[in-house]
């Protein structure tokens, strides 16, 4: 076709070659090095700056505006900053936000409350609830703290340790048939 046009006499200028585009990076490689192992060359400071991307381990943050709900097990802390409707087991830590609210059951270790808690809470160390947090149902704590304007309202006990938490268990299994 080419030199058809070369014939009738229109001159055919040649595309110039672009240069080769880079390659994005993977996502496997935007995120940090497990275990010590290094990081490839270059992606660490590109994608995070001068300093490796650091995080907790075990640690869920549910963010502003984001809901979840189901069972949440096994994690060292869990922030909320949205909403979770779930039943929270084996956590050792729990901040609910301003702007969170948690609704259902938990068994933990320590707790500040800056938002809303709704359902059974059992702290077997240390309950915090700070002037703009609310907590209402069920709760069982070891030590607590409660700034003013902080609130509290329901069935409140002292917790008295793993015994209470079986015992609890063992009459709910008996009343729903298991």
């Amino acid at each position: 076709m080419a030199e058809r046009l070369e014939n009738v006499g229109t001159p055919v200028n040649p595309v110039p070659l672009l240069p080769p585009r880079p390659m994005p990076p993977r996502p496997a490689d935007l995120l940090p090095p497990r275990n010590g192992a290094p990081a490839s060359q270059g992606t660490e400071e590109a994608v995070a700056g001068p300093g490796p991307l650091r995080t907790e381990p075990r640690h869920l943050l549910v963010g502003r505006g984001v809901s979840l709900s189901g069972e949440i097990t096994t994690c060292e802390r869990l922030t909320v900053e949205g909403n979770v409707e779930a039943n929270l087991h084996e956590c050792r830590d729990i901040d609910i936000a301003e702007s969170g609210l948690f609704k259902g059951s938990a068994t933990i270790d320590n707790a500040e409350i800056r938002g809303r808690f709704e359902g059974e809470l059992t702290v077997r160390k240390r309950l915090l609830i700070r002037a703009s947090g609310h907590v209402a149902g069920k709760i069982a704590y070891a030590e607590i703290e409660i700034e003013n304007g902080g609130n509290i309202s329901g069935q409140i006990a002292l917790y008295t340790g793993e015994e209470a938490i079986a015992e609890q268990r063992r009459i709910r299994r008996a009343a729903s048939g298991d």
